[in-house]
């Protein structure tokens, strides 16, 4: 299923935007954007081909489909311990926008919020687009234990927001529940809202496992808000299909009139919505064999890495991206990249500043989304372009 004559390389070339095979000449290897080179499942393509097949493509519903959100409290319950009201779940316009839209429901100018460093560029965006103040607290790869008084340390009055980022991308890393209870019991005392992005909740490998800190008390459920999506689990990327979830039901009014739903401004896919149902109800056989395959190609990169001279990698506990040090090669990350475009044709992720925060110096990240003998090819020409 998730073999090299799987992928549809012809298809990709066409489709698979966003620094990846539709942009990079013919002979380039994209190891970037976190986006699979496999078809999604079976059962998502039938559900949308049985929904396109009705000829009916209307509006859907502002606060999204009664089936969706179902299929959503469901899987929150029964997969994350965790409950939520049905009312309470907003399908909307990927996880991406979901992001942009709790900071600007929770944020006004001049309020600070924490994030972590590293972490994907989205969350400083979208501080910085609310004109709020990101303020960074670093978690260097590896499992040392997160220091949570030196982020206790940074609350100011102007504090309203904690970025929790979980897996962590790009590092891999899978916070426990001891540690997502200390930002929990901190979040609580100092009446902070938490914003959970869980997007890569589901690409965890053993013997790790995903706890949504949402789950952990009432207490804690009360200042959280969850968001998730479809891109990395189930390839939807291009069906702009995303959730933001709370059981503050205050919270989650301010979030839907944010939104702008109900003037048709914005609003979740209706197609992404039947795929997403399909996903959750129907397409966990495949998921469970999606991530066996990433646990391999897992192994795959961290071992290759490791062998050639100059690179370092560790293991990631979940998602499929791979940070590796570069520092002993004596270039820098953009250097790196330059180095292994013009040399390899393997186009990879520098650890600059914009895209992840100043503590991803040193690092580029490689996806591992790909096919054994993808991977392997690409890997091959990193080590003999070194």
């Amino acid at each position: 299923m998730f073999t090299n004559e799987s992928i549809n390389f012809h298809l990709l070339k066409e489709r698979a935007f966003n620094l990846r095979w539709a942009t990079v000449a013919e002979d380039v290897i994209p190891l970037t954007a976190a986006d699979p080179d496999f078809p999604c499942a079976p059962e998502i393509r039938q559900a949308i081909n049985e929904y396109v097949q009705s000829g009916y493509l209307s509006y859907g519903p502002a606060e999204g489909l009664s089936l969706f959100r179902e299929a959503l409290q469901h899987f929150f319950l029964s997969k994350r311990a965790y409950s939520l009201p049905v009312d309470q779940i907003l399908p909307i316009d990927s996880a991406a926008f979901g992001i942009q839209l709790v900071c600007n429901t929770l944020l006004k100018p001049g309020d600070e919020a924490i994030l972590f460093d590293p972490v994907d560029f989205l969350f400083s965006f979208c501080i910085t687009q609310a004109d709020a103040t990101p303020v960074r607290f670093p978690i260097p790869p590896g499992a040392h234990a997160v220091d949570f008084e030196r982020m206790e340390a940074l609350i100011t009055p102007k504090t309203k927001l904690i970025c929790l980022c979980n897996p962590l991308n790009p590092t891999g890393k899978v916070f426990t529940p001891s540690e997502l209870s200390e930002l929990g019991r901190i979040a609580v005392k100092h009446k902070l809202y938490i914003l959970s992005d869980e997007i890569w909740s589901d690409i965890v490998f053993e013997p790790h496992t995903f706890t949504s800190i949402g789950s952990l008390s009432p207490e804690i459920a009360n200042q959280t808000v969850t968001v998730t999506g479809f891109s990395k689990a189930y390839g939807l990327a291009g069906l702009r299909i995303g959730v933001v979830a709370t059981t503050n039901n205050p919270l989650f009014q301010r979030i839907f009139e944010t939104s702008l739903h109900t003037f048709t401004v914005h609003g979740a896919n209706v197609l992404g919505q039947v795929a997403g149902t399909a996903a959750l109800t129907h397409a966990q056989a495949w998921l469970t064999s999606y991530v066996a395959h990433l646990d391999r190609m897992r192994s795959l990169v961290t071992n290759r890495v490791n062998e050639i001279k100059g690179l370092r990698t560790l293991a990631p506990e979940g998602c499929f991206v791979s940070f590796v040090n570069i520092e002993d090669t004596g270039f820098s990350a953009e250097q790196f990249q330059v180095h292994m475009l013009e040399k390899a044709r393997v186009l990879v992720v520098p650890g600059l500043s914009r895209w992840f925060g100043p503590g991803a110096e040193g690092y580029v990240r490689l996806s591992f989304a790909t096919s054994e003998h993808v991977l392997t090819e690409a890997l091959n020409r990193i080590e003999a372009a070194l």
